[in-house]
Formats: C-alpha cells, sequence, structure tokens
C-alpha cells in the first residue's frame, strides 16, 4: 500500500534508510524536527529535488529522468511560457468559431440540397401531370383526334385534287404523244426530228429536276442519255459526220431499243415518269427510221448528207459504213468513252455515297436479277470483281443487240417490225401493271380502308353506347356524325362521371401511331399506291 505524501521543500532532506536515525525517547522532539526554512526561487540541485510520489523517489530513475523531461522546473519557465497558458481560451474560442463555421457550411449545403430536391420534385410533378392531363382534357384531344382521323379518311377517299389534276393531263398527253407521232410517221416523216427535239427539250429538264429531288440523278449518267445527247449531234450539229451517225444508229437501235425489254418500261399514259422513260428509249428510234426510210431521197441529200452517202454506198467502198464490222469499230468509240466516263465519274468518285443508298443503274440490275442466273454470276464474285464483270457484260449485252443493225438500216420493213415489236412489248408491260399492279393495289387499298372504316366506327360506337346506358338495358345507336360532332360524347360525359368508363379506352397521348390508327388498332398500308390516280365517288362507304 501506498504511503502517505508528506509535503516538504526543495531545501528539505529526503529521508532514506542510510541517514534516518531512529527517535530516542530522551531526545527532545525539537531536535529530531528539521527547521522548516520559506522556500524560494533560488537554483536547486537535481538532487535536492523531491518526487511527486514519495514511493518512487528511489526506485526508478528511469522515472524520474522522463519527469524532468516532461515538466520543466520553475525556475526555467519564461515569461512567454507563463503567458502562452493564458492564451489557451483564445484557441479555444478559434476553435469554436472553426466548428460553428464548418457547421453553418454544412448547414447551407443541406437547405441547398433539399432545395434542388424540392425543385426536381416540383418539376418532375409539373411534367407528369403535363403528360397525364385531367379527364375533360384526355376527351377533348381523343375527340379531336377521331375528327382528324375523319378528315384524313375523307380525303383519302375523295382522292387529293392536286394528283388527280396532275394525272389526269399526263395521260391526256400521253395518248396525244402517240397519236401526233403516228400521224407524222405516217404523213410528215420530214417533221419527225422536230417533234422529237421539242419533245426532248421539254421531258429532259422535268427529268433532271424529278431525279435529283429523289436521289435519282445517278441514273442521267446512263447510256440512253447518252446517246439522245449524241442524236442531237448528229442531227443538227453534224449531219455530215458519217462515223457519228453510225454510231448513232447502232446505239440507238441495238442497247436503247432492247432496254425496253430489259428495264420493263411501260406504256402508263398517267405516269409521267414511265412516259418519260418509254420516250427516251424509243423516240431516238422512231426518229431514226423515219430520216433513214420515209423521207425523200432529195430531202435526204440535202438535209442529212450522211444518211444519204452511206445509204448509197456500194460495198466495199470507204463510205459503206453500214456493214456489221463498221458498224461495231465505230459505236464501241463512243460506248467506252462513256463507259470509261461513268466509271470514274460515278462509279469510282461517288462511292461513298453508292455505298450509303444513292441507287444506279447497276445497284438496280444487281437487285433486279439477283435471282437470275447471271445475277447470281456475278453476285458470286469477290466484291473487287462484280463491277468489271458487270461491265464486261453490258458490253457483250450492246455488243449482241448492235449485230443485226445492218439489217434494221438497209431493210425498211424489218425496221418497222423491230420498232412494232419494242413498242407492243412496252404496251404489254403498261397493260401488265395496269391490270395485276395498278388493279390489284387498288383493290386492296379499297379492303383496307372499308376495313378501317368498319373497326373505327365500332370502336368509336362502343365507346360512345358502351357504359351508363339509359338503365333499361338497350343499347344505344349512336350516328357516326353525331359521334364525331362530340354530342353524344357530351352526354356521356355525364354517365362517365357516374361510373361509366369511356375513358378507359382512350389511347396514350404519347401513341406515336396515326389517329385513324389509334383509333381503329389497324395499321393501313395504302400498297404503294399513291403515285397513281384513285377515282373514287362521293358517298361510298357509308362517310
Amino acid at each position: 500500500m501506498a504511503e502517505p505524501e508528506v509535503a516538504s521543500t526543495d531545501s528539505e532532506a529526503v529521508p532514506t534508510p542510510e541517514n534516518s536515525t531512529p527517535l530516542d525517547d530522551a531526545s527532545p522532539l525539537e531536535e529530531h524536527v528539521p527547521s522548516i526554512d520559506t522556500p524560494t526561487l533560488a537554483p536547486t540541485s537535481p538532487e535536492s529535488r523531491l518526487s511527486r510520489n514519495p514511493s518512487f523517489s528511489g526506485s526508478s530513475s528511469t522515472y524520474q529522468e522522463d519527469w524532468d523531461s516532461n515538466f520543466p522546473p520553475l525556475d526555467r519557465l519564461t515569461v512567454l511560457e507563463l503567458l502562452d497558458n493564458f492564451t489557451l481560451p483564445q484557441q479555444l474560442e478559434k476553435l469554436q468559431k472553426g466548428i460553428s463555421a464548418q457547421t453553418e457550411k454544412v448547414r447551407k449545403s443541406r437547405e441547398a440540397f433539399n432545395t434542388k430536391s424540392r425543385q426536381a420534385r416540383e418539376r418532375m410533378v409539373d411534367e407528369w401531370r403535363r403528360r397525364v392531363p385531367s379527364a375533360e382534357e384526355q376527351l377533348d384531344r381523343y375527340r379531336k383526334r377521331m375528327r382528324n382521323s375523319v378528315d384524313k379518311l375523307g380525303k383519302r377517299w375523295n382522292d387529293t385534287k392536286a394528283i388527280t389534276l396532275r394525272e389526269k393531263i399526263s395521260f391526256i398527253f400521253g395518248v396525244m404523244n402517240i397519236f401526233v407521232s403516228g400521224y407524222l410517221i405516217g404523213g410528215w416523216p420530214e417533221y419527225m426530228h422536230w417533234w422529237y427535239t421539242i419533245q426532248i427539250l421539254y421531258f429532259m429538264p422535268i427529268r433532271f429536276y424529278t431525279y435529283h429531288k429523289r436521289g435519282y440523278h445517278y441514273f442521267l449518267a446512263d447510256l440512253c442519255y447518252f446517246v439522245n445527247f449524241l442524236l442531237l449531234l448528229s442531227v443538227w450539229v453534224f449531219p455530215k459526220s458519217k462515223r457519228l451517225f453510225t454510231a448513232v444508229y447502232c446505239l440507238a437501235f441495238g442497247n436503247n431499243a432492247v432496254a425496253i425489254i430489259m428495264w420493263r418500261n411501260s406504256l402508263v399514259f398517267h405516269s409521267f415518269d414511265k412516259v418519260t422513260s418509254l420516250f427516251i428509249h424509243i423516240m431516238p428510234c422512231a426518229t431514226l427510221h423515219c430520216i433513214v426510210h420515209l423521207i425523200s431521197p432529195q430531202h435526204q441529200a440535202s438535209r442529212f448528207p450522211a444518211i444519204y452517202t452511206i445509204k448509197h454506198s456500194p460495198a466495199g467502198s470507204p463510205t459503206a459504213y453500214a456493214n456489221v464490222l463498221s458498224m461495231l469499230a465505230w459505236s464501241t468509240i463512243p460506248y467506252a468513252i462513256w463507259q470509261l466516263s461513268y466509271y470514274f465519274f460515278i462509279t469510282v468518285r461517288r462511292r461513298d455515297k453508292i455505298a450509303a443508298g444513292r441507287p444506279t443503274s447497276f445497284t438496280w440490275l444487281r437487285q433486279s436479277y439477283s435471282k437470275v442466273w447471271i445475277g447470281k454470276f456475278v453476285l458470286g464474285l469477290p466484291e473487287a470483281l462484280q463491277e468489271p464483270a458487270f461491265m464486261f457484260i453490258q458490253y457483250a449485252y450492246a455488243v449482241l443487240t448492235m449485230l443485226p443493225c445492218s439489217l434494221w438500216f438497209y431493210y425498211r420493213w424489218a425496221s418497222a417490225g423491230f420498232l412494232g415489236v419494242v413498242f407492243v412489248w412496252s404496251v404489254y408491260n403498261g397493260a401488265t401493271y395496269y391490270i395485276d399492279v395498278f388493279g390489284k393495289r387498288f383493290q386492296k387499298e379499297l379492303e383496307a380502308m372499308r376495313k378501317e372504316v368498319e373497326r373505327w366506327q365500332g370502336e368509336h360506337e362502343g365507346l360512345v353506347g358502351g357504359g351508363g346506358g339509359s338503365g333499361h338495358g338497350e343499347e344505344k345507336k349512336v350516328g357516326l356524325g353525331e359521334g364525331i360532332s362530340g354530342k353524344v360524347l357530351d352526354e356521356r360525359r355525364e354517365g362517365d362521371e357516374d361510373g361509366g368508363s369511356g375513358l378507359d379506352n382512350i389511347p396514350l397521348l404519347n401513341d406515336e401511331r396515326p389517329a385513324a390508327a389509334m383509333v381503329t388498332g389497324l395499321e393501313v398500308d395504302d400498297g404503294g399506291a399513291r403515285d397513281v390516280a384513285r377515282e373514287r365517288r362521293q358517298g361510298r362507304g357509308g362517310i
């Protein structure tokens, strides 16, 4: 057990077992009690200092050294060290201010976070309220959609006047073109090249504009347009050039004429685009047939001296270009110029746009004849060899079509028979379009619209007459006009408030389907017949 501490001063001697003296009964108490001196700040030696704990004063020198190092003696304390003890409240106050500042910052951050959260919540609620309007707004919007759907159905049923007028005009001009061309061929063939020039100056700007607008302008670089350009040069600029005429005649009666079968050109009078395509391919042949076989030799010698010279040159003479070898040789030169120009300016320089989906004659033929043996052969080649193979096949096709051109040049009835065959083929393609394509599309469209109207009317009657009836179990018959006008919907609104659920059938506002499809639940496909006229009588279908 620890001994009680004894108060002492620095001047007192520390009692130890060695110097302690037992008390003698005979000695007076005063002799054994040391004298008590007043403590002073005089320097003292370390040996004279007492430990705070007397029980360890003589037992551990290490503890004594730690004490001396941590707590300097009072005589070594400076005034600044004493003053530092008085600045402790200021440090505590500074620390308290720092803590208060951090607390205020945290409080402000929390308030800002709460404010932003509240604003985000309010915006979300407002957005939700905007997207999910009230029942009244949904009913009004639904009524508006039903009215729009009926308007669209009426417009589709009655057709657009602008489209109908344009197609009627195209039909009239297409028929008149055939009539005027036939009349000139039979009566005044010497004016046929004038009629051809007027028509090409009319058709080509429209074709350029429409094809460029639709992204088909790469088709304008095809061989058929190049042949028409060469024919204009031969007729109006170089009428004495025998080589140019030979090349134009072979390309026109060869590649252009057979392209009517290859490209499936059709005589569809109401389609301006199809009439233009047929004109580009067959009209150069008709014009050349007139100026070679139908005009008088005198007029031919004065107006077209190159044709007269070639036609009346004896076989083997230098000007006899109407043999097979000469025709193939002189027609190959402009064909090669066109083919190389097309390859470098279209296939190579526009490769990125073609790869992005811009159509060309090569991509069209590759798609159209992909299931035919020649298409399978080309598509079976590596990608780098498909275009050279296509160009070689195209040149071989041009050569095959130009082989009988010498026969067409010398024999009038052979040329007329050939023109009759290709023209009848175009008429057959037009008949196929009208009967098989146009008729079926029109029939499918009528059937789809009939089903659409029936389903729409059934859905509408179920909406306005399905709930909240008269209370006698009778189904209320609602007219289509009354339902669209909103009369019955206004009457049904009161019944819906009592428990009717007419609003349950209202589609969501974010439904992106057309209005008619949202009402009927039917996606209607027009079958691709938007480019044809649809003559419909008013009042059919119950509208």
